[in-house]
This record gives structure tokens, C-alpha cells and sequence, in this order.
């Protein structure tokens, strides 16, 4: 098994991407903290998931803006499992879609927070205790092609967590690799409530794989960058989208 005798922390680990990439680190061997705002079931429902089958897996509530509430994250993973091997920093979200004419400033900071400095700070946090390992970052295709509509601050948010990514390779290597995923239009919660069915039928049918994602393909893809397979590959922002985007 890939990760067995390490430690990872995925943050959004309750539901969707953050999930299946709990349970597919997990089903390689690796000890899981998984961080959650709101989704306590899920976040329980995976924990018992893994240690059903055998696995060594923890749950924290907390929000990722506030330092306190990371540094909580962090000492808890290292006083349960040893210290920080893999980091997947998934948590974030759209908040609302908001045009820059009527968007408050609160909102363009709650979305900054909630999807770079959150990231930020998660990574600030480890490294005390990563000698060795991967950061994966998910950032999304809106950080390449500038998102949806009202989606402005989010793409931003995006773009500069790819810019991050590229920027902590050179500041942590080699020791560290920092990679990033950028998803398409993957079925999860996110597009439920922000994005119209009609549109999402419309983006399967263009798409060359004529589907949307699963967060098993965005896990499976991070599971590689976390391993020792992608031993040469850090600073990448890759893509994964069915063929929607090339970038």
C-alpha cells in the first residue's frame, strides 16, 4: 500500500471531493484526519468507513479561517498519528455568485479567506511537521478561465492557490512536493446549489468524455500526487475536467 506507515489530513474531508479522498488514502494505508465546518454526519460517516475496515481515522470541527481552529486541526493529527506526511487542502467555496458591481467587500474577503487563506494557513502549519511529503492543493477551472458567472471572487481565490502552488514547489522542494488539481464540473453539492441543471446537461454534452466527474476521479488523481509515483511532478496545476478545457 502506497501510504502505508503515514499520516495525511484532508480539510472539506466531511462530503464530495474531500470524502473520497479520505477514503481512498485511507484504503491505502494511510492514517486520515479529516476536517469539517458543517458536515458532521459525513465527516462521521467516513471516519467509521475507514476504521470499519480497518484503518486509523479522526474527525475535527473547525473553521480553517481562524488560525486557533487550525492549529487545533494539526496538533490533534500529530498527537494521534505521529505527525503530517500528505496534506490535501480542500475545503472551500463559491459562498455566492455576485457580480463585482454589487459585491460587498465582506463578501470578496469571506471568499479570499475561505479558499487561499485557509490554504495558507493549513500549510503554515504543517510544515513544522513534514519533514518529508506532498501538499495537495484543489484548485479549480475557474482559476484558468475566469469561472462562471458571479464568479469573479472565487476564480481569484483559485488562480492565486495555483500561483501559491507554484511558488511553495520551488520554497519546499525537495523535500516537499506541492501540486494542484483543477477540477471541471465535478457532481458534488457545489454544482447542486450553485449551478442549473439545464447547465450542467449542457457541459456533459460538450464535454469529450460526455459525463461529469466523480469525486473518485478528482481522489484518485490526488492519491498519485501524494504518492511516491509522482516522485519528478510538483509546481503542476493539472487539469481534470473531461477533455472540457486544455490548458
Amino acid at each position: 500500500m502506497r501510504f502505508s506507515g503515514q499520516s495525511a489530513i484532508v480539510t472539506g474531508g466531511g462530503r464530495d471531493i474531500g470524502a473520497a479522498c479520505a477514503l481512498r488514502l485511507a484504503r491505502e494505508g494511510a492514517s486520515v484526519a479529516i476536517s469539517y465546518h458543517s458536515s458532521n454526519a459525513g465527516a462521521d460517516a467516513v471516519v467509521a468507513e475507514i476504521e470499519k475496515s480497518g484503518g486509523r481515522a479522526m474527525a475535527l470541527q473547525g473553521d480553517l479561517c481562524k488560525e486557533a481552529d487550525v492549529d487545533a486541526l494539526v496538533s490533534a493529527t500529530v498527537e494521534a498519528f505521529g505527525g503530517v506526511d500528505v496534506l490535501v487542502n480542500n475545503a472551500g467555496g463559491l459562498v455566492g455568485r455576485k457580480t463585482v458591481a454589487e459585491m460587498p467587500t465582506e463578501h470578496w474577503h469571506k471568499v479570499m479567506d475561505l479558499n487561499l487563506t485557509s490554504t495558507f494557513l493549513m500549510i503554515r502549519a504543517c510544515l513544522p511537521h513534514m519533514k518529508k511529503g506532498a501538499i495537495v492543493n484543489i484548485a479549480s477551472q475557474a482559476g484558468r478561465d475566469g469561472g462562471g458567472p458571479g464568479a469573479v471572487a472565487y476564480a481569484t481565490s483559485k488562480g492565486a492557490v495555483m500561483t501559491m502552488t507554484r511558488g511553495l514547489a520551488k520554497e519546499l522542494g525537495p523535500d516537499i512536493r506541492v501540486n494542484a488539481l483543477c477540477p471541471g464540473m465535478i457532481d458534488t453539492d457545489f454544482h447542486n446549489v450553485f449551478t442549473k441543471d439545464e447547465v450542467r446537461r449542457k457541459v456533459e454534452a460538450a464535454t469529450p468524455l460526455k459525463r461529469q466527474g466523480a469525486p473518485e476521479d478528482v481522489a484518485d488523481l490526488v492519491a498519485y500526487l501524494a504518492s511516491s509515483e509522482a516522485a519528478f511532478v510538483t509546481g503542476a496545476n493539472i487539469d481534470i475536467n473531461g477533455g472540457t478545457v486544455f490548458s
